[in-house]
């Protein structure tokens, strides 16, 4: 990596083919495709298998040719493996794929170099470009395969999720005007935790054992919550996390278009939307999840991304004594009450009250172009007042400390949940506190992977005082 220009510099290794090994790999993507039509898209390589396969067909080849007396065993390892990374990888980008460092891949069409957003280093350029038509719409052709999906002329936007989990949008003309265009945004293989959210500053030691009182509600009331925010502002980044504060005891369903969420719970079911077919049969909507999520008895509903109509459907299931998670896009908690009562989500205002928080996050630049995420706010709905939906900030993150500062004198929610449970406020403040204590021995004891996460949690919940003491003993 080189970080002299304006734009720091991403170089990756080249695979480099002789035109006889280009040859090969054109063989033997023709017969993959032909295994996978075959097999009605269903067709799953076994690696080990299919680089026998290759070494054998190789071998092969060159023997028709009387080329392998003179190539090596290594030679031959070594090619065979290059051509599997490229059959079942993603060609000259797959070194990007594999990457765990890097958010987006962005391929913006013919001899344009590809972007890439790194996590340290934000926006970067890479050495790689397509200079072949053909070459790029093959990669999107693959891809399209692989998720049983189509992209022509008729159908020009591809939209879907790679067996990884990573999110894939790809255009063609005449939807993209300059070519082919390809766009993906990775998941990191170890989802950060709140523990992770908490060592980059993202939310405060404070605030996250505040909500996590308030999600797990004591038993008495699960809090809900919209995270709202701009794009790429990390909203499912910290809904995930924040769904590791769910009670072990709720039973959760998970609804998105793309599947995002990895909640470590046992008792979840994930639901994903899905497009209609060239019949225009088959489609599934938000909407049409999440109603048949009230069928399945749900504790928990949490809607990746609440855009139209399932907004009604959601909040009528708040109002009903559900629970709820939900992510949307906006720039203030005000402009969040705001889209949700308006078309074309058309919340009626007297059921924006099943909402505790609204939760902002924002992506903030700094000179350098590298970019940090902050929960900038905590508003909490507190009721209705002539028409006009009150809320009361809690927290906010103050820009010249970097510190998300505690604002609010008391809170609803808090309120009832010391009603409901028969608690004083003061022993739900100390209550907060303990959970700090677990917090913060996490961060200092480096326990942040999702499994060391919820053990800990786990722990908390079948015994809170013994792990008190433990923590406090040092052990």
């Amino acid at each position: 990596m080189s970080n002299n220009e304006i734009i720091p510099q991403y170089d990756i290794v080249r695979q480099n083919y002789s035109p006889k090994e280009k040859f090969l790999l054109g063989e033997l993507r023709e017969n993959l495709v032909d295994l996978a039509i075959s097999s009605g898209g269903n067709f799953q390589p076994n690696e080990d298998k299919l680089l026998n396969d290759i070494k054998s067909f190789v071998f092969l080849r060159l023997a028709q040719e009387n080329q392998n007396e003179n190539i090596t065993n290594e030679y031959l390892d070594n090619l065979s493996l290059k051509l599997l990374r490229d059959i079942i990888g993603y060609g000259e980008i797959d070194p990007l794929i594999q990457d765990d460092d890097l958010e987006e891949i962005m391929i913006n069409g013919i001899d344009k170099p590809v972007f890439v957003y790194h996590r340290k280093y934000g926006m970067m350029k890479t050495n790689l470009k397509f200079s072949d038509e053909k070459e790029l719409m093959d990669l999107i052709d693959s891809i399209a395969r692989q998720i049983n999906r189509r992209i022509d002329q008729e159908s020009p936007i591809l939209d879907g999720r790679l067996l990884d989990g990573s999110r894939i949008n790809a255009t063609i003309p005449p939807a993209s005007a300059d070519g082919p265009s390809l766009t993906i945004r990775k998941f990191k293989k170890d989802p950060l935790t709140i523990i992770d959210l908490i060592n980059s500053k993202t939310i405060s030691v404070e605030l996250a054992a505040f909500l996590w009182v308030c999600f797990d509600g004591l038993g008495v009331k699960s809090a809900n919550a919209i995270i709202s925010g701009g794009t790429s502002s990390g909203k499912t980044t910290t809904l995930n996390a924040l769904c590791a504060f769910i009670n072990p005891k709720e039973r959760i369903i998970t609804i998105e278009d793309t599947l995002e969420l990895q909640i470590p719970h046992e008792h979840v079911i994930r639901m994903e939307t899905k497009p209609a077919n060239v019949e225009n049969k088959g489609e599934l909507t938000m909407n049409d999840l999440v109603k048949n999520s009230l069928r399945q008895r749900p504790d928990r509903i949490i809607v990746g991304e609440v855009r139209a109509d399932e907004a009604i459907t959601l909040f009528t299931a708040l109002n009903t004594g559900h629970s709820g998670f939900g992510t949307l896009h906006s720039n203030d908690a005000r402009e969040t009450i705001t889209r949700l009562t308006n078309e074309p989500m058309s919340v009626p205002k007297i059921m924006i009250g099943a909402i505790d928080f609204i939760i902002m996050q924002n992506r903030i630049y700094t000179p350098s172009g590298v970019s940090f995420r902050r929960i900038s706010e905590v508003a909490e709905v507190v009721g209705i007042e002539e028409g006009v939906v009150q809320l009361n900030k809690i927290f906010e993150w103050n820009p010249e400390s970097d510190e998300i500062d505690k604002v609010g004198i008391s809170s609803k929610t808090l309120s009832q949940i010391a009603s409901l449970s028969g608690k004083s406020l003061e022993e739900i403040e100390r209550e907060i506190e303990n959970r700090q204590i677990v917090l913060n021995h996490m961060v200092k004891q480096d326990i942040r992977s999702v499994d060391d996460v919820k053990s800990i949690l786990d722990l908390y919940y079948k015994d809170s005082e013994k792990i008190l003491d433990r923590i406090m003993l040092g052990r």
